[in-house]
């Protein structure tokens, strides 16, 4: 009897309930329909981070062919770090700028004071003096569990096309590569995500939003990207930005050697007992290796088209860890601060033994 009221009955029921969902479909927003959750997500992560990348100009001056001063402009990206307006970016964006400008995702420019920066991380600190509320800080993540194939997404402005968002995976951890001043960055972030020239010092985000590292470089026959980029571990980063902050500078351990690869051919010349290890060729007056005792080349000898100096002591491991490179002393060092102790196995002559030596701080320049 209730359902007769008004011609209402279970028929009746469908036929509402039908057009009220196409009701709903037809003013339901179109963003709610045809994302998946990880579209979703990308989308939530763009929105949240996009305000704290910035656009970073930089104006340095060069001698043209007729030796005149000329300025030059350079661009790349930034990551707001915290509300004071510190920036995180990497050292070759600002490298010898006379001038820098901060452009936010506002649009409101700002003139960018360099705090300081470490060529050999390929990172610098800049600030800018801006209202806190205009500052979106990015949150620093971690980069010691990551993933080979987890999701990673940056955001920078390449070509200065501002607010640009690629998304990718990890491709691989741990990589090394030369940086422009030909020190050997490492445990670099593989990635497949775009970047581009413009792309530099823009943020590395996870699925979270926190800054897992900091675009640095890719590999390009031509120039562009082909889906090989690398990032610098935000936990470097977080290592150095205090130094930086208060110093201007990062104060790296410093052995003061010259090393050669010591090869089968010239362990054989040289009538040594081993093929495994690096040559101290030069040690540096009054460093910290000249300090503890080691030795350096004694006489010259011609290796094929080249001159070497010999006679000096072959190092075998550093903190019982066995060194077949140059590379291989240079991370170990690279793995302490000045003022620590490390043990050097060498090889002298017929005989092994152990030094230690307290590192000292690299030369500024070196």
């Amino acid at each position: 009897m209730v359902r007769e009221i008004g011609g209402w009955g279970e028929r009746g029921k469908g036929v509402f309930w039908g057009a009220a969902l196409v009701l709903y479909i037809c003013v339901a927003p179109s963003g709610l329909w045809g994302l998946t959750e990880d579209e979703k997500n990308t989308i939530s992560v763009y929105k949240r981070a996009a305000p704290g990348v910035v656009n970073i100009t930089s104006t340095v001056l060069e001698r043209d062919f007729f030796f005149g001063i000329v300025p030059r402009e350079g661009a790349g990206s930034g990551a707001i770090i915290d509300s004071r307006g510190y920036i995180l970016t990497n050292n070759h964006v600002i490298k010898e700028a006379r001038r820098i400008e901060v452009t936010l995702s506002d649009g409101s420019k700002w003139p960018g004071k360099l705090v300081g920066g470490d060529p050999e991380n390929d990172l610098a600190v800049i600030k800018i003096e801006a209202p806190s509320g205009r500052l979106t800080p990015l949150p620093l993540g971690s980069s010691k569990d990551l993933q080979v194939g987890q999701k990673v997404m940056a955001i920078g402005n390449p070509f200065g096309l501002g607010e640009t968002l690629t998304v990718g995976i990890i491709s691989s951890l741990g990589r090394s590569i030369r940086s422009e001043t030909g020190s050997l960055m490492e445990d670099l972030i593989q990635t497949d995500a775009a970047i581009n020239p413009g792309n530099s010092g823009g943020p590395l985000l996870d699925s979270e939003g926190r800054i897992i590292g900091i675009n640095t470089a890719i590999f390009s026959p031509s120039g562009g990207n082909i889906g090989i980029g690398f990032a610098i571990p935000v936990d470097t980063a977080k290592r150095i930005i205090p130094e930086l902050i208060e110093k201007g500078y990062v104060a790296h351990p410093w052995l003061g050697v010259s090393l050669f690869p010591l090869t089968s051919g010239l362990a054989k010349a040289m009538d040594l007992p081993t093929s495994q290890g690096v040559l101290v060729v030069e040690v540096i007056r009054d460093g910290p290796a000249d300090r503890a005792g080691v030795r350096g080349g004694t006489k010259m000898v011609q290796i094929g088209n080249a001159l070497l100096p010999v006679g000096g002591d072959v190092i075998l491991a550093v903190e019982g860890e066995p060194v077949k490179s140059s590379e291989d002393v240079i991370r170990e060092i690279r793995k302490r601060r000045p003022g620590e102790q490390v043990r050097l196995k060498i090889l002298r002559g017929k005989r092994t033994e152990e030094i230690v030596v307290t590192l000292g701080e690299r030369p500024r320049g070196r």
